[in-house]
């Protein structure tokens, strides 16, 4: 069992898409990281002021043509018939050009969301796979997985949906004020005087909307647990006869988020309403007033029409501008967690790069580690593991023989001592080059969702068929291949789930022959298989363990009784070397494990 440490980072739910009213969740430094998402819009800089200009050109004919509406209406009235035509082709030039940009402006907005996520996502991915496994250890998998997903989508829903929106909103407000200002300054006071009571009433149905909407989520959590539980866990529940127990813990969650989402959705469908009702009272104060002015002569009928529409035009942005905050203030902490991620320090590639090694010495000088500080997991460890042995580490769960072959690899920086490749501080040679010289075949087996042979050149593109059809009879990966529909071809999928632990394991073996690794790390290679695919691995092994230094983990003892060495370790220190039947006869700690496995004692 691997000895690590790992802090779970808190995995927040987000939508799929930015629900109104939907918990808000704020950026920490909001500035910042909008100008480091801005940095992301500059490489689509022609794209932006493709999308800019755009938007304005759609302001500025949704402004004017209620404009040249009024003209149109007060040149009927005067019967000045002359200037009718044209007049009414500005107008419908107007309503066309702002339906047309409208529909470009979702192109063009749905096509930079695109872009930009894309492109946050390649470095996001690419600097993830450029991290130490140090690094990805602090994180949960499923919290980087929500990072690359659903912050990322939240970023992208935000940039073709909302960006633009707020962008022509503020544009419309200022152009709308602008001509209902220039046509009439009484009768906008008036318009305007809705104003606070519209921003009073929405921000009352927005807290409300966000208690409930929040409850609603952390429900749906727990109903998503459940039922995720009741299908990883079914044989147990079914063993136990608890089905009723299960469809009654189901049944009661699922009533609460009923009950939380029809509360939810009714104040929520209210919004629209509310104000509509608003804006009739904006309609009903622009008809009366208006007709009192023109009455007076203070302004023309025309005026009174582009008032109405301006009215209406006057509100929605105000509106949209207060619900596009929240999903806004969403996508930035979303992007916060993302680059929060990126401005993790990459593993470092420097250092030497080794040649073919005619001999492999590995030498733990005094070697100390701990994942937590003040809480070492390997102390004072020193061994020296001669070219072309076979050194297996043994010892309780816990006891830091997985940690070991993750400070060799690197995977982790030690924090003092020496760990030495033929003389040479492994530090100061690459890692790239480091662990083009180790293979591993690791107790989880690895296979990923492609052909056998993409699967077992994995380590090694560039080999030749021939090469691998004898790396695969070596490993006796051949036996499982022959028996594939598709041989070589054939696909695996879901990382091998229709076949065995055996023969995905001798499939990994196969994958270390074609690696042809100088140095051979074999860690719980069999423990989860059974004594007769044990004895067909534990062949395979021995062929590719000939010739090179080996290190072996292992808990079954039987699988490391031919070692050149077995060292013995508790709580990160040794406590025994010997050969198998050295350490038999000095009845300590390895002779307590053997005569537990064996012989049926109990410690």
């Amino acid at each position: 069992m691997t000895e690590k440490y790992q802090s779970k980072t808190a995995e927040r739910g987000f939508n799929r898409r930015p629900n109104r009213g939907a918990p808000v969740e704020k950026p920490k430094e909001g500035k910042q990281t909008f100008h480091r998402l801005m940095q992301y819009f500059s490489a689509e800089r022609r794209h932006v002021l493709v999308l800019g200009a755009v938007v304005m050109t759609g302001v500025a004919a949704s402004v004017a043509a209620p404009g040249f509406q009024s003209m149109a209406i007060d040149a009927v009235t005067q019967g000045s018939y002359d200037s009718l035509p044209r007049l009414l082709g500005f107008m419908t030039a107007g309503y066309l050009i702002y339906g047309l940009t409208s529909l470009c402006q979702g192109y063009l907005s749905a096509s930079l969301s695109q872009k930009v996520i894309r492109r946050m996502r390649n470095d996001l991915f690419v600097h993830i796979t450029a991290l130490p496994v140090s690094a990805v250890d602090r994180h949960s998998h499923g919290d980087l997985m929500s990072r690359m997903t659903n912050d990322a989508e939240n970023i992208s829903n935000v940039i073709s949906e909302s960006l633009s929106s707020m962008f022509s909103g503020i544009l419309t407000l200022i152009g709308t004020v602008g001509m209902m200002l220039w046509f009439s300054v009484p009768l906008t006071l008036l318009t305007c005087s809705t104003v606070v009571l519209t921003v009073a009433v929405t921000r009352f149905i927005t807290k409300k909307m966000r208690v409930w909407f929040s409850k609603r989520q952390t429900l749906l959590g727990q109903l998503n647990g459940t039922i995720e539980e009741m299908i990883a866990c079914s044989k147990t529940v079914t063993a136990y006869n608890m089905q009723e127990r299960a469809s009654e813990d189901f049944r009661t969650t699922a009533d609460e988020l009923t009950h939380a989402g029809i509360i939810a959705d009714i104040i929520s469908s209210s919004m629209g309403p509310l104000m509509n009702m608003l804006n009739n009272v904006s309609f009903v104060i622009v008809a009366v007033f208006g007709a009192w002015f023109a009455l007076r002569g203070w302004i023309s009928i025309g005026v009174i029409s582009a008032f109405v529409i301006y009215s209406k035009q006057f509100s929605r942005p105000i509106n949209e501008i207060a619900q596009l905050y929240g999903q806004i203030q969403t996508a930035l902490a979303g992007a916060e967690r993302i680059f929060a991620v990126l401005d993790e320090p990459a593993e470092s590639t420097e250092g030497m790069t080794l040649p073919k090694l005619q001999e492999s010495v590995i030498e733990f000088r005094h070697v100390n580690f701990a994942y937590v500080p003040e809480k070492p997991v390997i102390r004072d460890f020193s061994l020296k593991v001669d070219s072309g042995r076979q050194i297996a580490l043994v010892g309780a769960t816990g006891s830091g023989k997985t940690t070991i072959i993750n400070l060799l690899l690197r995977f982790y920086e030690i924090d003092s001592g020496e760990i030495l490749l033929n003389g040479i501080d492994i530090r100061k040679i690459s890692t790239a080059s480091l662990r083009d010289h180790i293979g591993i075949v690791l107790q989880d087996t690895v296979l990923f969702s492609d052909t056998v042979r993409n699967n077992l050149t994995y380590a090694d593109p560039d080999i030749t068929e021939e090469q691998l059809h004898i790396a695969a009879k070596q490993s006796n990966a051949d036996k499982v291949i022959r028996h594939l529909p598709q041989k070589y071809d054939t696909v695996l999928t879901e990382s091998g789930a229709g076949l065995s632990q055996g023969q995905r394991q001798l499939l990994a073996i196969g994958r270390a022959f074609v690696s042809n690794p100088d140095i051979l790390i074999l860690d719980e290679a069999t423990s989860s298989v059974d004594t007769r695919t044990e004895k067909n691995i534990q062949q395979a092994m021995k062929e590719l363990m000939k010739g090179r230094t080996s290190l072996i983990i292992a808990h079954r003892l039987s699988t490391i009784q031919d070692a050149d060495m077995i060292v013995v370790m508790d709580h990160g220190e040794i406590k025994e070397t010997g050969t198998h039947e050295e350490l038999l006869k000095k009845k300590g700690i390895y002779h307590s494990l053997y005569m537990t496995q064996f012989a049926g004692r109990t410690i």
